[in-house]
């Protein structure tokens, strides 16, 4: 059975930073697409960023230059790095294995 967990949200300044993991279980995050994607609140779902197999990333508009997408094999796990944060990122971000399996989310809220 394959388990998203993602957690690293929370409360942060505009300008500050974040880290989100999606720890993957009952699957190897290497051998597929890992996606990124975030809800705000009366908004549809949006994606963030996603990693390939080959290792390639891609990033929405809004995030590039500021949120970076990786893999960690060894954990399992894929991380975004969110810098410069806005008010505008605050939403649930939810990881995403191939577009299938879904984690439950997290709440990153950018707020002064």
């Amino acid at each position: 059975q394959v388990q998203l967990v993602e957690s690293g949200g929370g409360l942060v300044q505009p300008g500050g930073s974040l880290r989100l993991s999606c720890a993957a279980s009952g699957s190897t995050v290497s051998i597929y697409a890992m996606f990124w994607y975030r809800q705000a609140p009366g908004k549809q779902r949006e994606l963030v960023a996603f990693i390939t197999i080959g290792g390639s990333t891609n990033y929405a508009d809004s995030v590039k230059g500021r949120f970076t997408i990786a893999r960690d094999n060894a954990k399992n796990t894929v991380y975004l790095q969110m810098n410069s944060l806005k008010p505008e990122d605050t939403a649930v971000y939810y990881c995403s294995q191939a577009n299938i399996y879904w984690g439950q989310g997290t709440q990153v809220t950018v707020s002064s």
